[in-house]
């Protein structure tokens, strides 16, 4: 046996060990495990066009725990698959930031099905993309600043929405200022001083280098709120922004820790009813979005793994990037086609990769305590959002780290890619940021006189966008 997974994983080649390899895949869990809750923090408390909520149907919150136990069985399942297919030590998951999207600008203008098709198709067209090479052309298209700037402005959206889901930050229902600091300019309430608790212990674990910060933060933060519970007896504020109850969850102990995992939202998503409930401009824009988050994301993060590990070739491309790539395709599919959102390659994978994992074993480690984890899921039910929403915090500070690769000296970059980012958390919109700095960018070149240098397919996707930030006069004036 263990000959055969050094010859199979080329473990010793590599210089590593099985035990290194366990331990290695061990951490990666830990580190990225967070998203079991986070996920269903997102998805489950988003009503769609319909008034549906993911997996509870009218209940807000409902299908927590079934969002959650699909979660972690399609991050097991592809992230082995990496492992065996491509014997890189990278994990996958569902995409923060990209479930946000999902979430916030894409179910809002259709039903969850349909959101989960325009995901199934932007994972099958970057899957056809990388088969026929056509992803360098993409690649090229989108400056690289740009690229950088979406991801800062995805970091500073999740972060605004783990601020006001904890109840740090709230609407102020006046016209100004439209938000504010807890109530009334003053933070109140027990359920925000577990917030504040477990965001500084998240921060301290982190800022020390501790393995697992955020999954021990969230856990000790649990705790926390348990035995304030115990102690005040607290009602859920069901998103009452002038409420002093827990924001969805009430924390209590499970009736069981282990139960039969739900995995009946698998195969709950409609391939092209997207097209038909929010016309094809705004599906095909909203599929572009998701394919460019998607895509840029990945090329970034098997690219840094690699070069921790020591795995990229003088060119800087990892070994096995192409099967790389088609693996986190089929996953950006296969998030979509279980209901889940979007999968893709996670940046945490480093921290399996510190502690010395080197080959695909590492990965299949990671993989299999993610199925285990499924077994689990009742007591997701019973973590509060105020214990989870710091690490959407944490991670949106990570994205923000960024920023420091925009040349900020170049107006020609800096303004597309500062629109980029502040609209984003300002209009509550993704797609409404990465319009903004794709034409603001096409503008300031062509009245510079340099068109010649914008891409082709930049051209193309900066008149879809005016189209999109356009569609209500232009559906008023055709009708």
């Amino acid at each position: 046996m263990t000959t055969t997974l050094e010859q199979f994983f080329k473990i010793s080649a590599r210089g590593s060990s099985i035990g290194r390899e366990v331990r290695g895949g061990a951490v990666t869990f830990l580190t990225m495990a967070y998203i079991i809750v986070l996920n269903p923090i997102v998805l489950s408390g988003v009503a769609d066009k319909d008034g549906n909520f993911l997996g509870g149907g009218a209940d807000k919150g409902a299908g927590f725990a079934t969002i959650a136990a699909v979660t972690a069985l399609v991050a097991g399942l592809l992230t082995i698959l990496m492992g065996v297919v491509a014997n890189f030590p990278l994990a996958l998951a569902t995409g923060l930031g990209l479930n946000a999207f999902v979430a916030y600008s894409v179910a809002s203008q259709m039903s969850w099905a349909d959101a989960m098709g325009l995901v199934v198709l932007e994972g099958l067209i970057i899957l056809l993309l990388v088969l026929t090479g056509f992803r360098k052309a993409v690649f090229d298209a989108v400056p690289r600043q740009l690229k950088t700037a979406i991801a800062v402005g995805i970091g500073l959206f999740i972060t605004f929405i783990g601020l006001v889901d904890a109840g740090f930050v709230r609407t102020s229902g006046l016209a100004a200022p439209p938000v504010q600091l807890g109530i009334g300019g003053n933070l109140a309430g027990w359920p925000v001083v577990v917030f504040v608790v477990g965001l500084l212990t998240m921060i301290a674990l982190y800022t020390r280098g501790v393995p697992g910060a955020i999954l021990i933060g969230i856990v000790a933060t649990t705790i926390l709120a348990g035995v304030v519970q115990a102690f005040v007896d607290l009602p859920a504020g069901n998103g009452d922004p002038t409420s002093k109850g827990w924001n969805l969850n009430v924390p209590s102990w499970p009736s069981s820790i282990v139960a039969k995992p739900d995995f009946s939202l698998l195969g709950d998503f409609s391939l092209f009813g997207s097209f038909e409930r929010a016309g094809f401009v705004t599906a095909a824009l909203l599929v572009f979005t998701l394919l460019l988050a998607d895509f840029f994301d990945t090329m970034g993060t098997m690219t840094a793994i690699g070069a921790e590990a020591g795995l990229n070739d003088a060119d800087g491309t990892p070994e096995g990037a192409q099967k790389i790539l088609v693996v986190d395709s089929i996953a950006a599919a296969a998030g979509g086609a279980a209901g889940i959102s979007s999968n893709t390659s996670y940046i945490e994978s480093a921290s399996g990769v510190g502690d010395g994992a080197r080959t695909g074993l590492a990965s299949v480690v990671t993989g299999v305590l993610f199925l285990l984890s499924t077994f689990a899921s009742p007591l997701v039910e019973h973590i509060p959002s105020e214990a989870t929403v710091p690490a959407l915090v944490l991670v949106g500070f990570l994205m923000m780290s960024q920023v420091k690769h925009i040349d900020w000296d170049d107006a020609e970059i800096a303004i597309p890619a500062f629109l980029t980012i502040v609209l984003m958390p300002f209009t509550y919109s993704i797609t409404a940021g990465i319009g903004a700095g794709f034409v603001s960018y096409v503008v300031i070149k062509a009245v510079k006189g340099k068109a010649s240098v914008v891409h082709p397919l930049l051209w193309v996707i900066a008149a879809f966008f005016i189209v999109y930030f356009a569609i209500d006069p232009i559906s008023r004036t055709l009708s």
